[in-house]
């Protein structure tokens, strides 16, 4: 198996019968399918078996997979499926991650602050809509590109740029009516 083969190609062998095909693809896209997961349900074992899930599913239906899109825009769509489902079922508002602090704090002061600047980013993410809270964690934390969110949300690129302005301005809202801007 070369390094550099396309998932389309990894995909094609999965359905001539080469299961070790797809551990290319689970090595490829774990580590970002995980991270949103976390990020949408802050919680590690939770997203843990969402991100799985994910490749279950998407092992078990290659065949419906087409080449024409990319791979990662398809999974990651199962994923955010799965996620949302998950999230209605429990009806959960977890907190994000502490990483949302902004820099490391240098001394005691600064640490305290930085914990009540993560919680109140926390606090106001998890209080915007699912789908402005999920174009922030694409574009900040998965570190997509709007060609990449447009492709994994199955939306135009404007459309992208237009809910991450909105989204940027009502937790920036949100963050000034709680006083933590």
């Amino acid at each position: 198996m070369s390094a550099d083969e396309n998932d389309a190609e990894l995909v094609g062998r999965c359905l001539r019968g080469d299961t070790e095909a797809f551990r290319p693809l689970v090595e490829r896209y774990q580590k970002v399918l995980f991270n949103v997961a976390y990020r949408m349900v802050h919680d590690r074992e939770d997203a843990r078996d969402l991100a799985q899930g994910a490749f279950v599913k998407a092992y078990e239906k290659l065949g419906t997979y087409d080449p024409a899109y990319q791979f990662f825009s398809w999974i990651y769509r199962i994923l955010v499926n799965d996620t949302l489902n998950f999230l209605k079922r429990n009806r959960l508002a977890r907190p994000l991650d502490e990483a949302l602090a902004a820099a490391a704090p240098g001394g005691p002061e600064e640490e305290m602050e930085a914990r009540e600047r993560a919680r109140a980013v926390r606090t106001a993410l998890m209080a915007l809509p699912v789908d402005s809270r999920e174009v922030l964690v694409l574009r900040h934390f998965a570190e997509l590109s709007y060609g990449e969110m447009s492709a994994a949300l199955a939306i135009p690129e404007k459309t992208v740029k237009s809910r991450l302005y909105t989204a940027r301005q009502r937790l920036a809202g949100l963050l000034d009516s709680r006083g933590a801007r």
